[in-house]
């Protein structure tokens, strides 16, 4: 409320000054560092350069036009600055109605679909597909709590080259025993193993390549395989989803896209986009960047031609504003000839489509892979949180009920907030321990900190429509305020730069501010006026707490 009533007080002394001095002029409104100079500061700095007068000469003028707004209390020049205070009493009761009731979504702003998580099947879940996985699923949430309609998508890698590579593996090496009995762990060491001897005679890899072309052409046999493959990994993939509270309203498949891919070829052919180069079939999208190459010389697609399909499908079926790819910063090449052909092809989404990229979890620096045997598994890693969540718990309130929901809870979402707390651009380094702490930047914190309040509020009730307006003036109090006021500010640009680590750390400060607040104040006190604004504030305080995290997908607790 307080960044909308900024732009409209800035609307306002600019039509003002167009108005009455005839100078087109933009000017700037400041919030100043030091708060002893009031709320807002107006620099006439700008308006001295069009008018030819010193800014001491203008700021007595721009002080009145700010003092005819009904929001301030005191309005004062200080040299060239013309520097505004809040009637924080009106302000105060003006957010406190807002915050307790909350946003009305109405109608609906438009359709985002969102395409994440989306791991390749025969493949361990590893601590590597978590970003894409949380990522996705946090923008959702923010995007619903805006008032889109979302839409999630699993897009499974279920075909490519790397099923020749599994198959051969399989029927040169594997023991169909052992697979059935440990299908992923076993399916994974075959597709190790396969690039370890592929190293040692690349012709291992023509081989491979052969094998998925008959894949794609309808070979039963491997047919069969892929199959099996395919619905061992599922069962693994949702049990791990099932743990993350993540979801999803579609799984599509790569497999299916390159079936139906010859329509986009077709497509793209009656444009007159397609070309042969050395075999393969190409779209050149710029001197500046590699052609797109849709189809191989021996006829197998590609990703490019199979997403080309996809988003097409996607398109007609729900005419989405946005599409979202919450996909590695390594693709980055890749999202851009897939942009610039939809943009060759005047496809009507081809404006709607993001590339949300992201950075490596690394370990002791390095990036993780499949291929060469040194990828953690998340479920281990989520395990692993939960019994540390639990340590901490029973150091705390070994007598607790329930502790195993409780460091089940606790423990995933510490491995969700470790992530989201970081840009998402950036790589970070991984450490467990650090994660699961309950005090610093982490997870455990923020639920500790809702909890703490919980117990506060249960232990006496409060009016919330009799509070002492001027209690909320004083600066301890309306800091947290106007903390509270942001709440919706960042869930837009959370939304608006696809970066939930904006709100995680909008969190963080908000935990912080309740916690020096509560050091410094007695909420419960004697004084009914008094009990009730604390008590009503820090009630606030943790149903934004609460949301939020529930919009990044952690998990909220009453007990820990």
């Amino acid at each position: 409320m307080l960044d909308e009533l900024k732009v409209k007080i800035q609307d306002y002394l600019n039509n003002k000054i167009e108005t009455e001095m005839n100078v087109p002029v933009v000017l700037s409104i400041e919030t100043p560092k030091d708060k002893t100079k009031g709320d807002i500061a107006v620099p006439s700095f700008q308006l001295s350069k069009v008018l030819h007068k010193s800014p001491m000469e203008i700021a007595p003028t721009l002080r009145t036009y700010l003092e005819e707004l009904p929001y301030f209390e005191k309005v004062e020049c200080v040299g060239p600055y013309v520097n505004a205070f809040y009637d924080r009493k009106k302000l105060a009761k003006l957010v406190l109605d807002e915050a307790y009731n909350g946003r009305n979504n109405d109608k609906v702003l438009g359709t985002v679909a969102i395409d994440y998580s989306s791991p390749n099947i025969a493949k361990n879940f590893s601590i590597g597909h978590l970003r894409s996985t949380i990522l996705g699923q946090s923008l959702g949430n923010i995007y619903e709590y805006l008032g889109y309609n979302v839409i999630r998508i699993n897009h499974l890698g279920d075909f490519g080259t790397q099923f020749g590579k599994l198959i051969y593996a399989y029927l040169n090496w594997g023991d169909e025993k052992k697979v059935m009995e440990d299908p992923i762990n076993e399916l994974v060491s075959l597709y190790v193993k396969f690039h370890e001897e592929a190293e040692k005679d690349p012709k291992l890899d023509d081989e491979a390549r052969k094998i998925f072309n008959e894949l794609e052409e309808g070979n039963k046999k491997y047919r069969t395989l892929w199959e099996t493959f395919k619905n061992a990994s599922l069962k693994e993939f949702k049990r791990i989803y099932d743990l993350l509270g993540v979801t999803f309203d579609e799984y599509s498949s790569e497999a299916n896209a390159s079936r139906d891919s010859k329509r986009v070829l077709d497509l793209l052919d009656k444009k007159g986009l397609l070309e042969i180069d050395d075999g393969a079939t190409i779209i050149r999208i710029g001197d500046d960047i590699p052609p797109a190459i849709v189809k191989r010389s021996d006829g197998a697609t590609l990703y490019i031609t199979r997403d080309l399909e996809e988003i097409h499908r996607r398109y007609e079926k729900y005419h989405f504003d946005k599409m979202l790819y919450c996909v590695g910063n390594e693709q980055k090449l890749y999202f851009t000839q897939l942009k610039r052909v939809l943009s060759k092809m005047d496809a009507p989404f081809k404006d709607a489509v993001k590339h949300v990229n992201f950075g490596l979890i690394l370990t002791d620096g390095k990036k993780m892979s499949t291929r060469h045997g040194n990828a953690i598994k998340l479920n281990d890693v989520l395990n692993e949180s939960i019994r540390l969540a639990k340590e901490h718990i029973e150091e705390k309130n070994k007598d607790l009920e329930n502790k195993d929901d409780i460091a089940k809870a606790v423990g995933v979402s510490a491995i969700i907030f470790n992530d989201l707390k970081n840009y998402h651009e950036n790589d970070y380094e991984f450490n467990l321990e650090d994660a699961t702490r309950f005090e610093g930047q982490t997870g455990p914190y923020l639920q500790y900190t809702s909890v703490r309040i919980g117990s506060i509020l249960k232990q006496a009730e409060f009016d919330r429509t009799n509070i002492s307006l001027d209690l909320l003036i004083q600066d301890n109090f309306f800091e947290i305020i106007k903390k509270l006021d942001e709440f919706d500010q960042i869930i837009q640009k959370s939304a608006d730069e696809y970066s939930p680590n904006y709100l995680a750390k909008y969190l963080l400060n908000l935990a912080s501010m309740f916690n020096s607040f509560y050091s410094k104040e007695k909420c419960l006190c004697e004084d009914v006026l008094e009990r009730n604004t604390k008590l009503y504030l820090i009630y606030l305080i943790k149903s934004r707490l609460d949301l939020g995290m529930k919009l990044l997908g952690m998990s909220v607790v009453e007990k820990m």
